[in-house]
């Protein structure tokens, strides 16, 4: 006959192994941690995947490059790289409108107080800054934005409008203010972006011109341009 105190001892044991197993006495509590660097985890991935794209797209084109150039280029197989992105054009768009976002952060951040003459010089220092930082966010952006369907196109021409206003006020201000010289604003404006657009085309980041001399001599010839005073 058994002990009642091993009896107890043992239905003891029955009772907390019920407990620790059963889904309703004892739910799973969530690894928080776990999650959060699942998560994180997701979002480097997509990150690498985003790089990868603004090299592939500023190299070959949107249209050139295909899935499987995108997937070899981070490791992935085929099929895995629709766990983290939908659609190329889904890339394509992220790419162009995170260039947008980091050309009006520049241009939103510089002050208001200052003089138009200098707030133009941060402008141009500014726009520069992401083509040399970010050159193959900003050759997708000027490039190959124009690959996107309707819809996404004016939702990028309308920040890319945004940003031609800062420039347009800049030089709208300096003209009534008498630092610049120029007969038509809106021509002066996007002579200026267009020169400035160009720089992409062929700088290259190993060359000789670093940010800093590349900025002055740009804004040399801009304030000679619009007669700087």
């Amino acid at each position: 006959m058994i002990p009642l105190a091993q009896k107890g001892l043992e239905l003891g044991a029955l009772t907390l192994t019920l407990f620790r197993t059963h889904p309703i006495l004892c739910p799973k509590v969530p690894n928080n941690r776990s999650f959060e660097e699942e998560k994180l985890e997701k979002m480097s991935r997509r990150d690498e995947i985003l790089d990868a794209a603004g090299e592939l797209f500023s190299r070959r084109g949107f249209h050139a490059t295909s899935m499987r150039d995108l997937a070899r280029a981070v490791n992935l197989q085929g099929g895995s790289l629709y766990a983290h992105i939908d659609s190329k054009e889904e890339l394509l768009f992220e790419l162009v409108n995170r260039a947008a976002d980091e050309f009006l952060y520049n241009a939103e951040a510089i002050p208001a107080h200052i003089s138009p003459k200098e707030r133009l010089e941060r402008l141009i220092r500014g726009h520069l800054e992401v083509i040399v930082r970010e050159l193959d966010y900003a050759t997708v952006f000027f490039h190959e934005w124009k690959f996107l369907n309707p819809e996404l196109q004016s939702r990028i021409k309308a920040r890319r409008d945004d940003y031609e206003t800062h420039f347009r006020k800049t030089i709208e201000a300096g003209v009534k203010e008498g630092q610049f010289q120029v007969e038509d604003v809106r021509l002066a404006t996007l002579f200026v972006l267009s020169a400035l657009n160009w720089t992409y085309h062929w700088y290259r980041p190993h060359g000789k011109l670093t940010l800093e001399s590349l900025s002055k001599h740009y804004c040399t010839l801009v304030f000679k341009t619009l007669g700087a005073c």
